[in-house]
């Protein structure tokens, strides 16, 4: 019998039964934002992790080292046979019809725009894991972290948020709110994800940079945002260089972010 055949009868059978209870809970993770999310959630449980959990740009990676890792498709799905998925952007569209048909339990991360947002999703995603304590917990982290940031005693100056692709985030962005908390002045004219050019920069450069992603030395490594001309330009003038970690995922750590850049100078 081909290897073919027995992954559609396989499959045949998964979609046919009705969700399961299995002990300990088995959770499918889909994509690296929500492997932050079941990492720090439900670290006891059987995880299934995608292929991204211990890249440079997770924030737990460290976490995720040894824990199985899975393609976010349809057989993968079939063989670890998950009690919950949790998901921000990844899977395959029959991955997904398929889990729907089936009844399987799917917890999506929202793109979150604010802190509230993402305590928001912090509440569901944690209630549905059956693990709303450990959800409480990492929302009163959220509020520590942005209790220590001190409201400054004169106006901070404006900042532009430049990754290394040459974007940059305004006011309706979780990086807008990441400003906010910071107390600093978000110089984007566009409310949401928006490229600039090097010519704009040349011409009318900022009076501070906030650099994104700059960790990340083989992402865009030829990006706009690395350009000669951008470099000289952002020279004395960065307020702060934010880690890809903090920045990758609608997620608890975006108080750490915003910590980090109240910290700077």
């Amino acid at each position: 019998m081909s290897a073919r055949v027995l992954v559609t009868m396989a499959a045949l059978a998964w979609l046919a039964a009705g969700p399961t209870t299995a002990a300990p809970l088995r959770v499918l993770s889909l994509d690296q934002c929500a492997d932050q999310y079941v990492l720090a959630l439900a670290p006891e449980a059987e995880l299934a992790l995608s292929p991204r959990a211990d890249d440079p740009d997770s924030r737990l990676r460290e976490a995720a080292r040894g824990r199985r890792q899975v393609r976010p498709t349809l057989e993968a799905a079939i063989a670890f046979q998950p009690d919950v998925v949790v998901r921000y952007w990844g899977g395959e569209p029959r991955l997904l019809a398929a889990l729907e048909r089936r009844g399987v339990q799917v917890l999506l991360i929202d793109d979150a725009t604010d802190m509230a947002g993402v305590q928001a999703t912090l509440r569901r995603v944690s209630a549905g894991l059956g693990r709303a304590e450990r959800g409480d917990a990492l929302i009163q982290h959220m509020d520590a972290q942005l209790a220590t940031i001190a409201s400054p005693t004169e106006p901070r100056p404006g900042a532009l948020y430049l990754t290394a692709g040459g974007f940059t985030a305004g006011r309706d962005t979780l990086v807008g709110a990441i400003f906010r908390a910071a107390g600093f002045a978000n110089l984007a004219a566009s409310p949401g994800f928006a490229p600039v050019s090097v010519e704009r920069i040349a011409l009318n450069p900022p009076l501070r940079f906030v650099l994104g992603f700059f960790d990340q030395i083989r992402a865009d490594w030829r990006g706009p945002g690395r350009h000669p001309v951008v470099r000289r330009a952002a020279a004395g003038r960065v307020a702060a260089r934010l880690p890809a970690t903090v920045l990758s995922c609608p997620a608890w750590f975006a108080a750490d972010a915003a910590a980090m850049l109240a910290d700077s100078q």
